[in-house]
């Protein structure tokens, strides 16, 4: 059975790996009752659903964060697959504009039993100086704003955005199950990496965040498990 989306954990593991060995050694030091799995391209194109199972295997709810961006018949179909690898999460892109969303969101029916299906807003690792790059001149604040409202009239759970922005997105997505997904999460005292837009896991729970997604501080760390335990403790 797929793992109700009002049941998400707090705090999805990014797995940001590709060698079988790293992957199953991440996921045996992990405990799934404090945390959930997310699945990105890197795993995931060197694995396929294989890494979903892996993960499935030890009962950790998996966020498959694949973004889906593509014409609307297209990223119906990958939903469609998505929500049969049993998956607590998937998400597509905001960008892709409302047919595009409201093709996902009838290829994953909302209810109780089914994946959350939320939207990717504005990449954390995005400043209003990128955005600009690519036409977009109103700042990532805006750009933020408008594409979850997007998101929102398309009837899907939630969105993914930084924690700078979160507290709007829990008025947009204020019902029963609304999903807000922020990633560029960092502890105190983590280095930011290529992240721009972060904050510590507790700031991101207070602005509104349903759930964090963490990944370097957790999985290069020494023991990933007592690293997740710490993360846990600060909250």
């Amino acid at each position: 059975m797929t793992v109700s989306h009002r049941d998400q954990p707090r705090i999805y593991v990014a797995l940001d790996a590709t060698q079988p060995d790293r992957i199953r050694a991440l996921l045996a030091a992990l405990d799934p009752a404090l945390c959930g799995i997310k699945i990105g391209k890197e795993a995931f194109t060197a694995h396929g659903p294989a890494v979903i199972e892996w993960a499935r295997a030890r009962d950790f709810p998996v966020f498959l964060d694949l973004k889906f961006h593509d014409i609307p018949n297209t990223v119906a179909q990958a939903c469609r697959a998505a929500t049969a690898l049993d998956v607590a999460l998937i998400n597509v892109h905001a960008s892709g504009g409302r047919r595009m969303l409201e093709a996902a969101r009838q290829a994953v029916p909302a209810g109780d039993e089914a994946p959350g299906l939320i939207a990717v807003t504005v990449l954390t690792s995005m400043e209003d100086a990128d955005l600009a790059d690519i036409g977009v001149i109103d700042g990532a604040e805006r750009q933020v704003e408008r594409l979850a409202r997007l998101t929102a009239e398309a009837g899907l759970d939630g969105v993914v955005c930084s924690a700078r922005e979160a507290a709007a997105m829990r008025a947009l997505f204020a019902g029963e199950g609304g999903l807000v997904v922020t990633p560029g999460v960092r502890p105190s005292g983590s280095a930011r990496d290529d992240q721009r837009r972060v904050v510590t896991p507790a700031e991101a729970l207070a602005a509104g965040a349903t759930s964090l997604v963490i990944g370097r501080p957790i999985t290069a760390a020494v023991s990933p498990g007592e690293a997740l335990e710490a993360i846990i403790a600060e909250l």
